[in-house]
């Protein structure tokens, strides 16, 4: 699932990209992730591309006063094209759900996809973002000025869930998702089952600095990349996620993996649990 980093990429991406240039033709290929119908998408087109912003995992693209708002969910992506077919797409099983293509003789311009089969990607065509609804529930972003120290205290002041939820939870912070409350919690040294409440003062302080650390890191590291590299760059980056049975690269412990009905999260015992496994929820039903 793109997140805070790579959703970001794809904004100074496209914002590079589409600089100066205007809408010729949308396609909306999937009419399941259309989201609004008031504008049309058609409406974007012959509008000047203004800019595009990030707001938590959702991308932005400013068009002619409208604005082309994107969640690209667990499979969306985008891939860029200097040079899009010249014919029409048609509505089919593929994983095409958008097509956008920019005016001028090139035929350059980007596609919005979606893999597999659970469809989730949403598109929206709004006047101002906050209409919304995902948007305008979003906690505040991690990378910004605003969340400072004092803020991040404040928001988990008499919070009873357990840490790793109230990481992904996008009220609280908007951006982070699975992946990299992993990474997070493994750098900070700390349980993902850690009630937010109870952590200490020294255990706030040290969780809000490698927070952004973390964040940033991963930003710069996706840095001047092609589309198409961006998801091979946070896979090969990610030192906990997804990595369960290799070695920790901090402490050479085993990673250890909880599933869950619909996610997992991979943890290292020595660097977050005392050295003492948790107890994975799923399996322990199993055997009931």
């Amino acid at each position: 699932m793109p997140e805070l980093p790579e959703v970001e990429s794809l904004a100074r991406f496209l914002a590079d990209h589409l600089a100066g240039r205007a809408v010729d033709r949308v396609y909306p290929v999937a009419v399941h992730a259309l989201k609004t119908y008031d504008p049309p998408v058609t409406a974007l087109e012959g509008g000047a591309c203004e800019g595009v912003t990030r707001y938590g995992k959702f991308l932005d693209c400013q068009v002619g006063g409208l604005h082309l708002v994107l969640h690209l969910a667990r499979a969306g992506w985008v891939r860029w094209s200097d040079k899009l077919p010249a014919v029409p797409p048609r509505p089919g099983k593929g994983p095409l759900a958008l097509r956008v293509r920019l005016a001028g003789a090139d035929g350059a311009g980007f596609d919005v996809t979606e893999a597999g089969s659970q469809k989730h990607l949403a598109v929206y065509v709004v006047r101002d973002p906050r209409e919304v609804p995902g948007v305008t529930r979003l906690g505040p972003d991690p990378l910004s000025a605003d969340f400072t120290p004092e803020a991040f205290r404040a928001l988990l002041e008499g919070e009873r869930r357990q840490i790793k939820g109230v990481l992904r939870d996008q009220s609280v912070l908007a951006g982070i998702g699975n992946a990299y409350s992993d990474e997070i919690l493994h750098a900070a040294r700390m349980s993902p089952f850690k009630l937010a409440a109870k952590l200490s003062e020294e255990e706030v302080e040290r969780l809000y600095a490698v927070i952004g650390a973390t964040l940033q890191e991963a930003v710069e590291r996706s840095r001047g990349l092609a589309l198409k590299d961006l998801k091979a760059e946070k896979k090969s980056g990610l030192r906990v996620h997804g990595r369960k049975g290799e070695p920790c690269p901090v402490c050479g412990d085993t990673i250890r993996e909880v599933s869950f009905s619909d996610s997992a999260l991979q943890y290292c015992p020595t660097c977050q649990t005392g050295g003492k496994p948790l107890a994975d929820r799923r399996l322990s039903r199993l055997l009931k």
